[in-house]
């Protein structure tokens, strides 16, 4: 299975391409979509797919992973990084229904580096561990290339988050033990 992913961002995205055999995982390329140039946020967008799908024509990828959105302070950046993740993501076009995977911050420390709290410096050494000495141009690119591993190593495993088998209750019936009786 080829495996494409891409750390996002609005203004630079890492990505990175590995190949599931079994058990064995191998490196294939990587490398970062850089947008900085291009003034306006609207304008990155379309550049943002344009390059998605030049990367799905290039590496053929089985599956798309990405890293999630995060929580942040400033709903500003948040808004630019989902318009950004959106674009890229409908550069894979309707062909990847079904086939894209997302994986919080956390989960992708904690798969590659055993820690979900790991630094930049922690992932890119782990990653040259498994995968040999990769020179990387920034850790957007070796971000991908942990969002790409996070996958491999999770493959098969249920991430549907365990559901209560409560009944259902009204408001009413929650709250009946403060009620006077």
């Amino acid at each position: 299975m080829r495996i494409l992913g891409i750390d996002p961002g609005s203004r630079k995205a890492g990505w990175a391409v590995i190949e599931t055999e079994g058990k064995k995982i191998k490196y294939i390329a990587s490398g970062v979509l850089n947008f900085e140039k291009i003034k306006d946020l609207v304008d990155r967008l379309g550049v943002a797919s344009k390059a998605c799908e030049e990367l799905n024509s290039l590496y053929h990828p089985d599956v798309l992973s990405l890293e999630s959105l995060i929580y942040v302070k400033n709903v500003t950046s948040l808004a630019k990084l989902a318009q950004a993740r959106g674009a890229m993501i409908a550069g894979f076009g309707e062909d990847f229904k079904g086939r894209i995977f997302e994986y919080s911050p956390n989960l992708i420390k904690s798969s590659v580096t055993g820690h979900g709290h790991a630094s930049k410096e922690g992932i890119e050494k782990t990653l040259n561990m498994i995968f040999g000495d990769i020179k990387f141009s920034t850790s957007d690119e070796s971000d991908a290339l942990a969002v790409a591993l996070c996958h491999a190593l999770n493959l098969g495993k249920n991430k549907t988050p365990n559901r209560s088998k409560t009944k259902s209750r009204s408001l009413k019936q929650a709250f009946s033990h403060l009620q006077n009786k």
